[in-house]
């Protein structure tokens, strides 16, 4: 192969056949990452649906991940090339995974280190031991079997390759970030948002991308990449921030406000500053658009899920407002549908009842007024967002009944008229009479 650029210089040095990826040899990879250099939209569009499959599948990083990032970084590093946004949006997913597993905390660096240098130490026997112990420790049959199925899924050698691999692409694109630095500065808007957006994820690089990124937030006039510094800037920042943040909890874009509440919320700002922040936060949890007045140009945190980000941020805020927080983000709740109901669901239980994993909540004549509203909430999203196991898996966590007939019932509701049809339909069907 020919490197055609020098994005793609010592391409041919790499053994990608001695390297897997998520279908085994990572030999088709060179060719994608080639094609991701060419001028045609539709060959590069194919290019990056392919890598994300491979290298990327499913959130899981392979060998041949980490392999791939220095070419992506000068990919996007090289003005001449296409695509810069959508290369840097691929680095960062290659380094973190799903952001939503950071947010609203960013990325715990420390601990995430520390947990792979302990879990490569441990003995096999003893993890599996463990492994046992958990299912046998399950509350009842079914989840006895769900236990036992995941049980039967793990394999320590697989696990550890995993481990290896998503701290070592995370250090990979680490390596890259003075290359990609100056590009807070291109000229294209999408790009200082996915670079503001690349560097929110490093916080042991923050004494070289912060000050950039603080002086972008006097110089930037576009809201959306404003946004995007202004969250990088907390995730990344301290305390000492909260004075430069606050001014912007007053800007006239609902997109800059929700960005400096959020920044505040997990600075963990003290007095006027987090009260205005529960407001700016409720305010945007109330609207229906997911990235309100964003234009073709859209937050890439949480997918531009502005109001499942603000649901999880105003959880940081629960120590000192947590009438305030719940009310807000039940009432959010409630105007959801379909995934978009999943974070803000996860949001509203871990403020009403903590953490999951504590056991059954208890009878609903016992459960508080705010915890009782929240529950019929729950039990009021429709059939199709009930449908998804994700919010199941999410209710069952703490304890509550399910599917959703069994939270009617618990929370009081009346049987809905079609499942009632249904019900008398079935048992007329069988034979039997009934009301």
């Amino acid at each position: 192969m020919t490197d055609t650029n020098h994005a793609l210089t010592g391409l041919d040095s790499v053994d990608w056949t001695a390297l897997q990826h998520a279908y085994g040899p990572a030999d088709d990879v060179p060719a994608q990452l080639c094609a991701l250099c060419s001028p045609d939209p539709a060959e590069r569009h194919k290019a990056l649906d392919d890598l994300y499959g491979n290298i990327f599948h499913q959130g899981s990083r392979y060998p041949a991940t980490a392999a791939a990032v220095p070419f992506l970084a000068r990919m996007a590093a090289d003005p001449a090339l296409p695509g810069t946004p959508e290369t840097l949006e691929l680095l960062a997913s290659l380094a973190i995974g799903y952001d939503e597993s950071h947010l609203p905390g960013g990325v715990a660096i420390a601990d995430w280190r520390r947990e792979v240098e302990e879990f490569l130490a441990r003995d096999p026997e003893e993890i599996g031991a463990e492994l046992d112990a958990w299912v046998e420790a399950a509350a009842d049959e079914g989840e006895r079997r769900s236990r036992d199925f995941r049980r039967s899924l793990f394999d320590h050698d697989r696990q550890c390759e995993s481990a290896q691999a998503e701290l070592g692409a995370y250090d990979a694109v680490r390596r890259e970030l003075p290359g990609l630095l100056p590009l807070l500065a291109d000229a294209e808007p999408a790009v200082r948002a996915a670079t503001a957006y690349l560097l929110a994820w490093f916080p042991e690089e923050a004494g070289e991308t912060l000050p950039p990124l603080l002086r972008l937030l006097d110089a930037e006039r576009e809201p959306v990449v404003l946004a995007t510094a202004l969250v990088a800037a907390g995730l990344l920042g301290d305390g000492e921030l909260v004075g430069r943040l606050r001014a912007f909890l007053t800007a006239r874009e609902l997109v800059v406000r929700w960005a400096a509440a959020t920044a505040l919320a997990r600075l963990g700002a003290a007095g006027a500053a987090d009260a205005v922040s529960v407001e700016v936060l409720t305010e945007l949890a109330a609207v229906e658009d997911e990235a309100p007045g964003t234009g073709a140009l859209r937050v890439l945190f949480h997918e531009g899920d502005l109001r499942g980000c603000a649901a999880a941020s105003l959880v940081l805020l629960a120590d000192r407002f947590p009438d305030e927080a719940l009310d807000a983000v039940t009432g959010a709740l409630a105007g959801t549908s379909g995934p978009a109901s999943f974070p803000v669901a996860e949001a509203a239980l871990r403020l009403a009842f903590g953490a999951p994993g504590q056991g059954g909540v208890g009878a609903f004549e016992e459960l508080g007024e705010r915890q009782r509203r929240l529950v019929r909430v729950l039990a009021g999203l429709g059939t199709q967002t009930w449908q998804w196991v994700n919010l199941l898996s999410l209710v069952r966590s703490w304890g509550l009944p399910t599917p959703r007939d069994a939270l009617r019932a618990y929370a009081g509701l009346p049987e809905e008229q079609e499942a009632a049809q249904e019900r008398r339909a079935g048992a007329a069907g069988r034979g039997f009479t009934g009301p």
